[in-house]
């Protein structure tokens, strides 16, 4: 299974939990567009939130990379599980995973320059290294789409390289090594204001649906129904009302299952590329 979020310190952080010994804990499986640490701290409250209407411990897992995140969700790794739309597509057509929730405010791929740059235009960035948090990250397939609309071909006119989350990616372009970073519109939000003031937006894709929660189908439709008000009230406190803001999230919405079967293109672009990678 893949490896806890800082492994002792994620348990310690749940050891006040008010579950039962006798309950196995629930894994919460956070796709890791983001850093180990990020992602503990971000999604740490919520599975308080979790824990205290389920009365059953909440672990947050997540992978090295989206590609591992995958399998571990194909194997039906996560009791809980928060991907993008594309990957959730394939959670659900190969491990049964039902969709609950996602975040209400659409997303989008960015594509950002250092601000004292003298990039101006995509077309500036010919010949030149763009950083991606992963290659199968949508955020990273939406805005290559967006280049192509301009005349740029991936391994033609530009190379990527691959740095495993978001504030990796934009760190890249602070420190000179890359010219521009492809990311999504939620993880910028997050960077550190000191990072994102020095990051200038070139383009930006058309809207995409957001990250989404869904259940493994051996969870029972009560124990689905009692995550779905956790997350709900969560949404409603203080503090989720700050997480929400933080990360531009805008609340929770129900998933219509049209937006699903709208992401099998890049659901099928993602598989071909992991078995490329094989």
């Amino acid at each position: 299974m893949a490896v806890a979020l800082s492994g002792a310190l994620a348990l310690s952080l749940i050891a006040h939990a008010q579950a039962s010994p006798a309950d196995a804990p629930l894994i919460f499986g956070v796709f890791p567009n983001m850093t180990a640490k990020q992602t503990l701290e971000i999604y740490e409250p919520l599975a308080k939130q979790m824990e205290k209407h389920l009365r059953r411990r909440v672990i947050i897992y997540t992978a090295r990379d989206f590609k591992t995140f995958v399998e571990r969700t194909r194997q039906g790794d996560y009791d809980i599980l928060l991907t993008a739309p594309h990957l959730a597509w394939l959670a659900r057509q190969d491990a049964g995973y039902r969709p609950l929730l996602k975040y209400s405010q659409p997303t989008r791929g960015l594509l950002v320059v250092k601000s004292t740059s003298s990039y101006r235009t995509p077309d500036d960035l010919r010949g030149r290294d763009i950083a991606t948090p992963d290659p199968l990250a949508v955020v990273t397939l939406a805005v290559q789409a967006e280049l192509a609309a301009h005349g740029l071909r991936r391994n033609v006119d530009y190379q990527t390289m691959d740095y495993g989350s978001h504030l990796n990616a934009a760190m890249q372009v602070i420190n000179g090594r890359s010219a521009a970073a492809m990311l999504g519109l939620h993880p910028f939000l997050l960077l550190p204001p000191e990072v994102r003031q020095q990051l200038q937006v070139l383009i930006e894709s058309a809207p995409l649906s957001s990250l989404m929660y869904l259940t493994h189908p051996r969870l029972r439709d009560r124990e689905a129904n009692a995550i779905r008000r956790a997350l709900l009230d969560f949404a409603a406190t203080p503090e989720g009302k700050d997480f929400m803001r933080h990360g531009g999230y805008g609340g929770f919405t129900a998933v219509d299952g049209s937006e699903l079967r709208a992401f099998r293109p890049y659901a099928l672009q993602t598989e071909e590329m992991m078995q490329v990678a094989h």
